[in-house]
């Protein structure tokens, strides 16, 4: 009897159907038209103007939100400043309370939460507004102008939790909202998250103010594979390193480094995985890789992987059939890249991976850190005593070993360079929210 025989690349790359396995919506009332969230009620907007948010997978209008202006965001500042009087002065034990109402609330709406953030197509509300609440700071909050629901939806708990008045704010808007918000003379503590041309504007901005300001920017992340490594595992940890949130990450590992002698089984064994992605419907329990978060995004990106083909590096994109409407990007990889590469240079924020081969430890470090920026770096390989080299001379804020993405709260998190600067986790993540006398 004869045996038909398959290679294991045949194995792997076998296309396996699967049922859609939507997440319900019934649960989730998103409002067609939202104000503002300024003493701890939703208030009318000075503002006339609004602007649409749009979920990106459908290019469907999900709501209204409004552009506020200088006079929303001087009230807003104005009843933060009010309320920061009894706020800061009630017990840690007090305040404590409230955060922890708030936390219970929040895992109990996590599934709305999470259904809102895929359908809006933007990221978790920032770690950051709790030490601020904790050391006794009161909040105005300015969330993206492209994912502002899961914001309005924070305003709705922070409601349900009885917080007093005025702690928390909420507005809505574009750049020039934000700059207000910065510029105002209320506002004496800034974190920004966001990209590293708008961290240094805000930085030049506030230059002379005697403004406390912490920075989380941008990242070029190296994810670095020895050939000792447990290869299986560390395809894995690239795939989630820069393929998970489709690259939205600002610690994202975007720059793959490979030890030579190993470059191309490792190379195989990740197309293979590639090929087993699955691209669709965010709401989708069966899809790997959702939509860009907005139609500029997603321009920017085809931008920068027509710079890497036009540049000289190889492309590689798995089969891949994109959905006729949304905005969506195939998942891929770049091989024979250089350094120069913009590419290998600059900040993507999409499903981009660039491969560069390395020899040394002392190379790979070398290359590691040849970038303007210095947020995350990942290292695989069998030996401790080699992570604890690497860790010790990479100019990141967090290394990580033989797993990436992966996050402690008790540990501080922050960038080096244009990564910004400041920390947010642990004890260090609470200093700058404080003035110790």
């Amino acid at each position: 009897m004869a045996i038909a025989k398959r290679s294991r690349t045949q194995l792997a790359t076998q296309r396996f159907e699967y049922a859609p396995a939507p997440e319900s919506t019934d649960h989730v009332k998103i409002e067609k038209r939202y104000d503002l969230f300024i003493g701890g009620r939703m208030v009318k907007a000075h503002s006339q103007k609004r602007f649409p948010t749009i979920n990106p997978a459908t290019e469907e209008k999900l709501s209204e939100v409004v552009e506020a202006d200088a006079v929303d965001v001087d009230r807003a500042v104005k009843a933060a400043s009010k309320a920061f009087d009894s706020w800061s002065r009630i017990g840690p034990s007090r305040r404590a309370r409230y955060l922890f109402r708030i936390s219970r609330i929040l895992q109990e709406r996590a599934r709305e939460l999470a259904v809102v953030e895929t359908m809006d197509g933007g990221k978790p509300i920032k770690e950051s507004i709790a030490p601020a609440l904790a050391a006794g700071n009161t909040v105005v909050l300015k969330p993206a102008e492209t994912t502002p629901l899961s914001a309005m939806l924070f305003a709705d708990i922070c409601m349900q939790a009885e917080l007093p008045d005025g702690v928390v704010n909420i507005l809505t808007g574009a750049g020039k909202t934000g700059s207000l918000v910065v510029s105002h003379p209320g506002v004496r503590k800034v974190a920004f998250t966001g990209s590293t041309e708008v961290g240094k504007s805000i930085q030049r901005s506030l230059a002379g103010t005697g403004k406390r300001l912490t920075l989380e920017l941008g990242g070029k992340a190296a994810n670095i594979v020895f050939e000792d490594a447990p290869l299986d595992a560390a395809v894995e940890g690239i795939v989630n390193g820069i393929y998970f949130n489709q690259g939205h990450v600002c610690c994202a590992g975007s720059r793959l480094l490979v030890q030579e002698s190993i470059f191309e089984p490792l190379l195989e064994k990740l197309k293979i995985r590639l090929n087993t992605l699955r691209l669709g419907d965010p709401l989708d329990k069966n899809t790997d890789i959702g939509a860009i978060n907005s139609k500029a995004q997603l321009e920017k990106i085809a931008g920068l992987v027509e710079s890497g083909v036009q540049e000289g590096a190889e492309l590689y994109q798995p089969e891949c059939k994109l959905p006729e409407r949304g905005y969506w990007f195939p998942p891929t990889l770049f091989t024979n890249v250089s350094q120069s590469y913009r590419i290998a240079r600059e900040e993507i924020f999409g499903p981009v991976l660039s491969v560069l081969t390395f020899r040394t430890p002392d190379e790979a470090v070398e290359k590691a850190n040849n970038t303007p920026y210095g947020l995350s770096a990942g290292v695989w390989t069998d030996k401790g005593s080699r992570i604890l080299w690497m860790a010790e001379r990479m100019r990141a804020g967090v290394v990580w070993a033989n797993t990436f993405n992966r996050f402690d709260p008790t540990s501080p998190f922050g960038g080096y360079k244009e990564s910004g600067y400041g920390r947010e986790g642990g004890l260090h993540g609470l200093m700058s929210y404080l003035e110790l006398n």
